[in-house]
């Protein structure tokens, strides 16, 4: 180890004792799966920190930074880091990493009469708006991933998105910044204090010798050019704006702590055109005409997005006239009208209805006026995204050139070269964007993996870098620079690049902030085949393959507590309890584990299991992550390795033991009932956890049981249902069975109980495939008898049913389809079978959030349910309880479970009527102890609404 790397070390060591010491109030940690969670972003690279700060406030900001300006921590990089969802590795770095995103995401205030919001720079943009919504004004900029990028973020990049021709980006929409110091806070909007009059200075004088220059090399695009942006900083007017130098600047002259921002009023009318076209050439050039008709934004998604998009099932959302029949391919044109008089938006929209009647390629065309489906139609653009990434093989779709912006029409002969050279080096591709400001993102496939891969990202960006310069175009128009900062000097010449070196000496004399990135005075910057690549392929059949496919995307990172992705980062906004952290955590363990060196882990297996064990195993990542990446999957392959080599705690034991014999403590519930009380009191102090359910499970009438043994011949009455179980509902949820039998019977149906066999669910998560496997068979060979019969089945919780669709598949166990009650009732009606009618009333319902995330036709499957028998319903959209299973019952975890049901289950249950349904037994367990309200299953309130008696 060399001088400088001890000295590194030992200041690393002394840190977090030195920050505490100052009053420092928020989190410092040196845990080794929280910095392989932010080791990487959306993008190719990957560079491991070596510490995490996370400030909650402004005045924790000023206190690190003043630790870190002492001179046993000079030595120190500190880069801030927003939502991590950069596309060119522009928050990562080595050092300190200041997570804003944790503790700083308040609105602070706002003032919507005079136009202004002030707030931290961790607020996600979706939350921002959410908040203002109310209030009739929003923040303008509207990025694909803006239910989890935070402002502070795209102030660092000056991010743009849809309607950005008539609103501007990032930069266009701010009204001042604050930034920190040892020293203390800096506004634009107060009087400077004395301590920053020499950095202002310095900045200005450099800002003012390079202002003609800059202005020289920036194109005059609507995707105007911003980093260190000189003309505006220094106006023609006189004065000097230094904030303005801190918009696409990327942390490299310190962190941010407070913005305001520019509040636009809402627009009182939307109207959305989207068209099919034959082609994506006869897509793009719709574009230019269409500007005719000014529309607030025009976008476009190519046939291999549409494509994908179609495979991921998001097609169902589009109307029956836009979808493509049988094999067709459409490219998709999105024209977006905003406006507050209605008579001139509907000519607008009628304009470009006759207009797009007149062009080349039109296959379909669509116009919608509902602002539910207008935002159901740019959700399924603004998948594009993360689709890209979920392609197989070795290659893939690569952020690196992907958001150049040429005058709108230049994009044509634009896009002919871009092809050209992705065609000369064999490279496949994606291509969306917005059109109508010259912005086309396009993905190339690559093998980063490989040499050869890396090489020819050299080559491409190399080539598009000319092209775009050839065309009057920007290289960065969109999503930031980062690594591709490497380009930068030649972009902007010499003269301009040396008083962007003057204003980073000035704000940053030691080169401390995001050292390597965009402007350096003492180091060569990154380069784009230099810096680390995060690997993207694990050897064929690998049980952890789906945590090298995460392309951190970061979709998992959604803000907003209604959406079930992912609860866990969602009750501690740390990055390293959600799919993309677990994910990068499992890759660099596995890594490890392949070089077979030790003492060179880069991930420490305690830490891994502490990043792992807040996984509710809700399996919304696997049905809401773009590439389906697994946690509770590979968090079981990860077990089973590790407790092949460590014991398993006693409460693990207990679990499997407790599923194995499930059969056998089944028969003994008569036994069992009154001393379960005292058995429940000792289980919970022996095990860690809390509020096991109270009762035992009585055994339903036994006309409403069947054995497996009398299931293959028994005579089975008109209108039979067979009824399964899993060995929890079967032991503890009696309730829900009687619901169950009663709702089926007031429905005209013959509900049969089918006798219990485990389905290795808890072996399953917890890693013991051999003993998964030995219950998936026996279960197996049950339902196939029950199949045989001819006759539906349903099952009990949708957890369980959940699992055979899920976990059985994945682990080539093929079983007869258990249907969910919904499903099953919702079939009968598509048959023409008709229900009774109730005498009215409302029921509230809360649906389970694996099945909601699973079948995202859940929750109008009840509705039609109801609507058929006659009953008003309500659904609201919820997140995760935070019971999941056993978790909300470990004494460890009861911080998390509580706060996830605060945060989108306890309004909406207290404000239901009396009679109120959950899908699934953890969410009335959950509604019972945290909301006091006794949940039923809705075909129990069904039965009681027909006057199906008890």
């Amino acid at each position: 180890m060399t001088q400088i790397s001890a000295d590194f070390a030992a200041a690393l060591d002394k840190l977090p004792r030195a920050l505490a010491k100052a009053g420092f109030r928020g989190e410092v940690e040196r845990d080794t799966a929280l910095r392989a969670a932010m080791s990487t972003d959306n993008s190719v690279y990957r560079i491991r920190p070596d510490l995490i700060v996370a400030p909650h406030d402004a005045n924790d900001v000023v206190t690190c930074m003043a630790v870190l300006e002492q001179a046993e921590f000079a030595m120190l990089p500190v880069t801030a880091r927003g939502g991590g969802t950069g596309t060119n590795g522009q928050s990562l770095n080595r050092g300190v990493i200041l997570d804003m995103r944790r503790h700083m995401h308040r609105l602070i205030g706002f003032n919507a009469a005079a136009g202004w919001a002030d707030v931290e720079p961790g607020i996600v943009l979706d939350d921002l708006n959410a908040q203002l919504r109310p209030h009739g004004v929003f923040f303008a900029p509207e990025t694909s991933t803006s239910t989890r990028c935070v402002v502070g973020g795209m102030v660092s990049t000056d991010a743009s998105g849809k309607g950005s021709r008539i609103y501007g980006k990032t930069s266009d929409n701010l009204l001042g910044i604050e930034i920190a110091r040892g020293a203390g806070l800096l506004s634009s909007l107060a009087p400077a204090p004395d301590w920053a009059a020499p950095m202002l200075a310095g900045a200005e004088a450099a800002a003012r010798a390079g202002r003609a220059a800059f202005v020289a090399q920036t194109p005059r695009l609507n995707r105007r050019f911003t980093g260190y942006d000189l003309e505006r900083a220094c106006p023609d007017a006189g004065g000097f704006e230094w904030w303005r130098l801190f918009p696409g600047s990327e942390g490299t002259l310190g962190p941010i702590t407070r913005i305001r921002v520019r509040l636009r009023p809402l627009p009182t009318a939307k109207r959305l055109v989207v068209a099919g076209f034959a082609s994506f050439r006869d897509a793009l050039a719709s574009a230019v005409p269409l500007l005719e008709d000014e529309p607030t934004a025009i976008e476009v998604m190519d046939e291999r997005v549409q494509a994908l998009a179609a495979e991921a099932g998001l097609l169902a959302g589009l109307p029956e006239a836009l979808r493509p029949g049988g094999d067709a391919a459409l490219a998709y044109t999105f024209i977006e009208f905003n406006g507050d008089d209605p008579a001139a938006l509907e000519a607008r929209v009628a304009g470009c209805e006759a207009r797009l009647a007149t062009l080349p390629g039109l296959r379909a065309m669509y116009v919608s006026h509902d602002a539910t489906e207008i935002t159901a139609l740019w959700a399924i653009r603004s998948a594009g995204v993360g689709l890209l990434g979920k392609v197989e093989g070795r290659a893939r779709p690569v952020a690196f050139v992907e958001d150049c912006v040429v005058p709108p029409e230049a994009l044509p002969a634009f896009l002919d070269g871009f092809l050209e050279i992705l065609s000369r080096h064999g490279l496949s591709y994606g291509i969306y964007g917005h059109v109508d400001v010259g912005c086309l993102h396009i993905r190339p496939a690559l093998d980063i993996d490989s040499a050869a891969g890396r090489e020819t990202l050299v080559a491409v960006s190399d080539e598009i870098f000319a092209l775009v310069n050839r065309h009057g175009g920007i290289f960065w128009g969109e999503h930031g620079k980062g690594v591709r900062g490497a380009y930068l000097k030649d972009w902007i010449g010499a003269e301009a690049y040396a008083a962007l070196q003057g204003v980073k000496a000035a704000f940053d004399p030691a080169n401390r902030f995001n050292p390597g990135k965009l402007v350096s005075n003492d180091a060569p910057v990154m380069g784009i085949a230099t810096t680390p690549f995060r690997p993207f392929n694990s050897p064929e059949g690998d049980p952890l393959e789906k945590a090298f496919r995460c392309n951190g995307n970061a979709q998992c990172l959604s803000y907003a507590a209604t959406t079930p992705m992912c609860p866990s980062f969602k009750a501690t906004g740390d990055v390293r309890h959600s799919p993309k952290g677990r994910a990068d955590a499992l890759r660099a363990w596995h890594e490890d584990r392949q070089s077979g060196v030790a003492g060179a882990e880069t991930v420490a297996e305690a830490d891994l299991l502490g990043a792992l064990d807040t996984c509710l195993g809700c399996k919304a990542c696997t049905s809401t992550c773009p590439v389906q990446v697994d946690i509770p999957t590979m968090r079981a392959a990860f077990y089973a390795d590790h407790y092949a080599r460590n014991r398993r705690p006693l409460s693990d034991r207990a679990m499997l033991l407790a599923e194995r014999f499930s059969p056998l403590l089944a028969r003994m519930i008569p036994l069992a009932r009154p001393v379960w009380p005292l058995l429940r009191r000792g289980a919970e102090r022996v095990l860690g956890v809390t509020d096991l359910p109270s009762r035992l499970a009585r055994p339903l009438p036994r006309g409403s049981r069947i054995a497996l043994r009398d299931l293959a011949d028994h005579p089975l009455p008109a209108r039979t249902v067979l009824v399964w179980q899993d060995w929890f509902s079967t032991l503890f949820d009696g309730a829900a069975a009687e619901d169950i039998r009663r709702g089926l019977r007031a429905l005209g149906y013959a509900p049969l109980f089918v006798e219990m066999r485990p389905a290795g669910k808890v072996a399953a998560d917890l890693g013991d495939p051999e003993g998964f496997d030995r219950m998936a068979v026996r279960l197996g060979a049950a339902l196939e008898q029950g199949a045989a019969r001819g006759v539906p089945m349903i099952g009990v919780d949708p957890a369980f049913v959940m699992a055979l669709r899920q976990d059985y598949a994945k682990a080539g166990h093929r079983v007869p389809v258990l249907q969910s009650p919904q499903e099953f009732l919702c079939a009968e009606l598509a048959r023409g079978v008709t229900l009774p009618q109730a005498p009215g009333g409302r029921l509230t319902l809360f649906a389970h959030c694996t099945e909601a995330t699973a079948e995202p036709a859940t929750r109008a499957q009840w509705t039609r349910i109801a609507t058929a028998l006659g009953l008003g319903i309500d659904t609201p959209a919820t997140g995760c309880c935070g019971m999941a299973g056993m978790f909300g019952h470990k004494t460890r975890h009861q911080t998390i479970s509580r706060k996830l049901y605060d945060m989108s289950w306890a309004a909406p249950v207290s404000a239901a009527g009396p009679e109120v349904a959950a899908t699934g037994y953890s969410c009335r367990c959950q509604t019972a102890r945290f909301g006091a309200v006794t949940a039923r299953h809705p075909l129990g309130l069904i039965a009681d609404r027909l006057g199906q008696g008890r």
